[in-house]
């Protein structure tokens, strides 16, 4: 929601199946089209989803190396070097740096960031509660 606090129209970058498979996470990945239609639901639950477009990321940059698509890149501290990249390849195009605004991960309810891991081992649900195993 970081980027919509400060953007007023927001692209959404949201990891194809291939990509998320590559990106050699330890749990299966949930279909495209559930990821994107959960996304849908909960931007329209929050009454933005006219101030965003979703795209499908197949790698790492996205539309980012391109010129005059946007201006600044929200990232967590985790995904943060990437941002960094994104600018040096930027400036070898000759295009201008963006702007990069760093979050902290969600914390769940024992202040260790929410994430789909942990939900899909059974440790918290999506709101980070704590399950017990």
């Amino acid at each position: 929601m970081k980027a919509l606090e400060v953007g007023e129209r927001v692209l959404i970058g949201l990891c194809t199946d291939e990509f998320a498979r590559n990106l050699w996470k330890q749990h299966d990945i949930t279909a495209y089209e559930t990821r994107l239609g959960e996304l849908m639901e909960f931007l329209g639950e929050q009454g933005v989803l006219n101030r965003a477009k979703i795209m499908p990321l197949d790698d790492p940059y996205g539309v980012t190396l391109s010129r005059g698509c946007v201006k600044a890149i929200v990232v967590s501290r985790e995904t943060e070097p990437v941002a960094r990249e994104i600018n040096v390849k930027r400036e070898r195009k000759g295009l201008p740096p963006l702007e990069v605004i760093v979050i902290e991960m969600v914390p769940a309810e024992n202040h260790v960031p929410v994430s789909t891991t942990r939900i899909l081992d059974g440790e918290i649900d999506r709101e980070g509660r704590l399950l017990g195993k």
